[in-house]
């Protein structure tokens, strides 16, 4: 591997020409930002240096600051290795400097890349390279003066809104807003840059030091106007995250009391917010994602992927239809099957309308969705696939019919052909059992909707292959979903571990506690909305599936609730009929219905579980608590029995499929910043007032009682059989 480094070379036409290199993406490594001074410092002390451009190496400027060091800091606590180059390098050496410094943007030039690159007097792009300011993703805000250089660049709301949405732009929209100096093509980048530096130098082209303009910057009323809107609009999208009311702080400081003391403020508060649990888990999130590929005993034995380029998909229901067109905008060309035209004819309409939402939308540019729907062909029959690479069958959630499709499907694809399934629940084993290539079987599980939800489970059997393992790993990256591979158990990973999330709530409710402060406070404390509303918008079928199919499985630690069936049997349906926990009505928020309560007034009746038969007396944090900590405890059983490969897999699963909230981390990385100790205890302490629901498993009682991490490896010792 490659050493990061800055080098320097000197043309005859006294331009000092200075390479990042530190591959994939030129990233600011410590040793990049001592190259930089370095190379800086001798290009000014040089008589023959009259002008300095900067670029980067292989076609990229920089991605910005080597996000290792921030792992480094979490795992040491301390934040003295981070760097101190926002005023000494950036301001004093860079921006400061007596010889003119130019950036030469190609690729992209993001966080400190972007800021490096605002530092110099003048910026030139090739055309399409990627800007952008994406620091609060990481928990953080710009950290070497993109706060205050970039709003006196482009103006203050389109900044803020480039800092706060962590969005991109390009290097042709950069021009307009002023970013940019010039967009020339790749070829000329160089020697346009060049010619650039000379003309600043003599004074043939302005020379800005843009931490000192203020030209568009706006009065300071406006200042407040704008800084007050971003403030309410951050409450509402970024609740329980500090970076953004944190970067508005420091963008309204150097407004006020000029760009060098906004500076020096964004460097304090830049490492503070290192510091703190969002930053933590949103870094941790960060790496675990990057980790999802890395299989042991697949993607380390020297196997290489076959191309996927036909794939049939059985069933153009939400699921099917919505996987196809996952493909179809990857280039993979699809056939879709139904069992009848009206179905096809379903199914195609539902990929369409799909394809036209993600134009009207603006996610997709209208030739790219054209092309798209040329990638897809309905069929009636399996006489078109004997030259598929993989099926997927997505039909309903019925054993006996996902068993046929399997036999007829090995009996017409090709003997390379991937045989694969989009259940959600039932044991693979199960539904390949009548075919005779077992080793061809997986579960490739996609969340709904299929072409928008980031998560694709690979499931695999004791009899899977590693090279359909791999072929899975490289087709979920293809349609640009995080894979991540797990093993076969009822509701795999991610079902599995959150299915106590809605028995916990329903048990609570039984118990007294009312429905819609249960919703206030799991949406309060991060995820998108309440189990109930989840409920209501899943419909209740979904609902009434599941919790069989868990019951079945894990008898011992399900909470029988009537709610669900007394909803039923009072006409509701949730979102699909407008009629649930909440009202659904055309154009306005779902609202709490207050002729749910006598229904689960009714529940409560026949579990006759409250105490005394009144109301438990319970706290807010007691409430999300009692909650999330038996979707902890079922993920240490899900990490006990090696249903994932890690447990950053799960973390990542948590996220990207159930939308836990990523600045938490994760639900394993979560319970660790609260300790095992107490999720034990307070689960053995509920465990003894309400019942065997709440029994922690061995693997917690385990971890709380030796000190051990949850997150930690399994141990060798560990009874429990190997899924993966």
């Amino acid at each position: 591997m490659k050493q990061p480094r800055v080098t320097m070379e000197v043309g005859n036409d006294g331009v000092a020409i200075i390479t990042i290199s530190n591959p994939p993406v030129n990233a600011l490594a410590l040793a990049i930002f001592d190259g930089i001074e370095e190379k800086l410092t001798e290009a000014m002390r040089r008589d023959d240096v009259r002008a300095i451009v900067f670029i980067g190496s292989g076609g990229k400027f920089s991605g910005g600051f080597d996000i290792n060091v921030f792992a480094r800091v979490h795992q040491t606590g301390s934040n003295s290795v981070l760097p101190d180059v926002s005023v000494d390098l950036f301001v004093n050496v860079l921006e400061d400097a007596k010889k003119p410094v130019v950036a030469a943007i190609e690729g992209l030039a993001l966080g400190g890349g972007l800021e490096l690159a605002l530092a110099c007097h003048a910026r030139i792009a090739s055309p399409k390279a990627q800007l952008g300011l994406p620091e609060l993703t990481l928990g953080v805000i710009p950290g070497s003066g993109g706060t205050q250089r970039l709003p006196r660049l482009i103006g203050l709301p389109k900044a803020i809104d480039m800092m706060l949405s962590s969005k991109s732009i390009t290097s042709e929209e950069g021009k307009k807003l002023g970013l940019v100096d010039a967009v020339v093509p790749s070829e000329e980048l160089l020697n346009v840059s060049r010619q650039w530096a000379l003309d600043i130098a003599g004074r043939r082209k302005p020379w800005i030091r843009c931490l000192h303009s203020t030209d568009k910057l706006g009065s300071l009323s406006e200042v407040h106007d704008i800084i007050q809107r971003a403030r309410q609009q951050a409450k509402q999208t970024a609740k329980n995250m500090p970076q953004h009311q944190a970067c508005l702080d420091v963008v309204e400081e150097g407004i006020i009391r000029g760009g060098y003391s906004g500076v020096l403020k964004e460097s304090k508060v830049f490492k503070e917010l290192v510091l703190t649990d969002t930053s933590k888990g949103l870094v941790h999130a960060f790496f675990s994602q990057r980790t999802t590929t890395k299989v042991p005993n697949v993607t380390d034995i020297g196997l290489k992927p076959r191309p996927i380029k036909k794939v049939a998909v059985i069933g153009g229901g939400l699921m099917g239809s919505g996987i196809a067109t996952a493909f179809i905008l990857s280039d993979i060309f699809v056939l879709l099957k139904e069992i009848n035209s009206e179905y096809l004819l379903k199914g195609i309409k539902a990929i369409e309308a799909n394809v036209r939402g993600l134009v009207s939308r603006k996610k997709l540019a209208h030739d790219k969705a054209e092309k798209a729907l040329l990638m897809l062909k309905g069929v009636l029959n399996y006489s078109e696939f004997k030259d598929v690479d993989m099926v997927i069958e997505a039909v309903i959630e019925n054993i006996s019919l996902k068993q046929k499709i399997f036999a007829d499907i090995e009996k017409e694809c090709p003997p390379h052909c991937i045989l694969a399934t989009n259940t959600s629940t039932i044991d693979l084993n199960i539904i390949g059992e009548k075919t005779k290539a077992q080793d061809r079987i997986v579960g490739a599980h996609f969340f709904s909707p299929a072409h928008i939800m980031p998560l694709l489970e690979i499931v695999r059997t004791e009899k899977t292959s590693p090279q359909v393992t791999l072929d899975l790993l490289t087709v979920g990256k293809a349609i640009k979903k995080v894979p991540v591979v797990v093993g076969n158990c009822t509701g795999f990973a991610v079902n599995r571990t959150f299915f106590p999330y809605s028995q916990s709530a329903q048990l609570l409710v039984n118990l007294g506690v009312d429905v819609f402060r249960i919703d206030q406070l799991i949406s309060d404390f991060g995820l998108p909305m309440g189990p109930f509303q989840l409920q209501d918008l899943a419909g209740y079928g979904v609902a009434v599936a599941t919790t069989k199919e868990f019951s079945s499985s894990f008898p011992d630690r399900t909470f029988a609730s009537p709610l669900v069936e007394l909803l039923i049997k009072n006409g509701r349906n949730g979102k699909n009929n407008g009629k649930g926990y909440y009202i659904y009505e055309k154009g306005s928020k779902p609202k709490p219905d207050p002729t749910v309560l006598p229904i689960i007034e009714e529940s409560r009746r026949f579990t006759n579980i409250m105490p005394g038969g009144k109301p438990i007396s319970i706290t807010d944090e007691e409430i999300v608590e009692m909650v999330l900590f038996p979707v902890v405890n079922e993920a240490c059983r899900v990490l006990d029995d090696r249903v994932v490969v890690r447990a950053s897999d799960l973390d990542v699963a948590s996220i990207l499929g159930m939308s836990f909230p990523s600045y938490r981390g994760g639900i394993v990385f979560w319970a660790d910043t609260i300790g095992a100790n107490r999720v034990y205890k307070s689960l053995q302490k509920w465990s003894e007032v309400y019942g065997s629901f709440f029994k922690p498993s061995k693997y917690l009682e385990e971890r709380a009682t030796r000190g051990i991490s949850l997150s930690a490896p399994a141990s060798i010792s560990s009874g429990a059989r190997p899924r993966l």
